[in-house]
């Protein structure tokens, strides 16, 4: 699955793929259809069990979720900085450099 969208865009295409209503989603999930209306318009974050949720209830990879919700999360703490491309970047380099530091100190 490749996701170049918001989560919230994500769940909301699935949903409409498989022909169904909030309600029937919501319901399905034992949330809010308004909490689910909200976490489409991604003005509500999901939590990582409802993200499992999800992907046992489309019948996608937890892991595909994960990263499109984890991702929303990075850019929108840096999509306002003056140089968020810079950012993302050097983060990259961080992350790599953190999991050789942590796996060489376990």
């Amino acid at each position: 699955m490749k996701i170049q969208k918001t989560f919230g865009e994500t769940v909301k295409r699935l949903r409409e793929e498989k022909r169904l209503t909030l309600r029937e989603v919501a319901e399905a999930l034992e949330i809010d259809t308004s909490m689910l209306g909200k976490i489409e318009k991604n003005s509500r974050k999901p939590n990582k069990v409802l993200i499992e949720n999800f992907a046992k209830f489309f019948n996608v990879k937890e892991k595909d979720l994960t990263i499109s919700f984890l991702s929303d999360s990075v850019a929108y703490k840096i999509l306002d900085e003056d140089y968020p491309v810079e950012v993302l970047k050097v983060a990259e380099e961080k992350v790599q450099y953190l999991i050789t530091k942590k796996n060489l100190n376990p």
